[in-house]
């Protein structure tokens, strides 16, 4: 099973707002959101929480695909996220998401027995490749226990 599939399969909001995960590899997660009346706002586009819940889920399949095999010594968690809107969105919009630090640095804290952060970037864009929203969020890995 993909990390799409799990996310799809275990986070009702996933499934609330018909994401779609086009890659998910520990360097790059890209979701789309398609165009869907019942999440449009007052002029036509995507509402901002569905934006926002399109990039927060980007950053959290990036942190799977990333640390997925620390999960048996550490949940990740988001700590904050901050979202600036930048243009109009309207139509189907697509999130990308890159980790902020590497892999081994993160994986190293947690060896020393940290409680690392590290921070997600995520852009929002239209098909015509605008970018219409920039989103960071800050995750940490929480050792079990």
């Amino acid at each position: 099973m993909s990390i799409g599939e799990m996310l799809a399969a275990t986070v009702p909001m996933v499934r609330t707002l018909n994401l779609e995960y086009l890659e998910t590899t520990p360097e790059r997660a890209v979701l789309s959101l398609p165009d869907q009346g019942d999440f449009h706002n007052h002029i036509g586009g995507p509402h901002a929480g569905a934006m926002f819940t399109l990039a927060e889920s980007a950053s959290g399949a990036i942190v799977l695909a990333a640390f997925g095999d620390q999960l048996s010594r550490a949940v990740p968690l988001a700590v904050s996220a901050e979202i600036a809107y930048k243009k109009v969105a309207l139509g189907p919009v697509k999130a990308t998401a890159t980790l902020g630090r590497p892999i081994a640095d993160v994986v190293a804290e947690l060896d020393a027995g940290k409680r690392p952060e590290f921070p997600v970037a995520v852009a929002i864009t239209r098909e015509d490749g605008a970018v219409t929203g920039e989103m960071t969020v800050i995750w940490t890995l929480r050792p079990n226990g």
